[in-house]
């Protein structure tokens, strides 16, 4: 199990990871070792997740979400595969819990009475110095 947060646990049988060989300078070990891990996370299938926290992850996953729902994270920062394994599972954990964090809703307001002078002041003050900038004319 991986706690997410409170509510949210995952279970390690819903994570599929396959190891892939990592892209970038390396030397000659790079092309002999998969230390790169792909980590895969059906979003859509999930029986831990709640529905309106997988609706928050499919939209912040975006592209690393495949048409399936399932969300596909690859972590090759690493040489060792142990640290790209515990990298992947933190970046998925930590993108879960801000799905999981409800969005304030918005509260309609009105302007100020004061924020209204200040914004009419500001208009007069600009006119001035915009009528200011007229032709000049030959009386003076």
């Amino acid at each position: 199990m991986i706690a997410v947060t409170s509510e949210i646990a995952l279970d390690d049988d819903e994570l599929i990871e396959t190891f892939i060989r990592a892209s970038g300078p390396g030397g000659q070990n790079v092309n002999k070792v998969s230390s790169a891990v792909q980590l895969r996370f059906d979003v859509r299938r999930s029986r831990n997740l709640p529905d309106a926290v997988a609706v928050r992850l499919m939209k912040l996953a975006g592209s690393r979400l495949t048409q399936d729902g399932v969300l596909v994270l690859t972590a090759q920062r690493f040489r060792e595969q142990e640290r790209n394994r515990a990298d992947a599972r933190a970046r998925l954990v930590a993108l879960i819990a801000a799905a999981a964090v409800v969005p304030v809703k918005r509260r309609a307001s009105r302007p100020t009475l004061a924020s209204k002078e200040r914004r009419l002041t500001g208009k007069t003050v600009r006119a001035a110095v915009k009528s200011g900038r007229g032709r000049v004319s030959g009386d003076e």
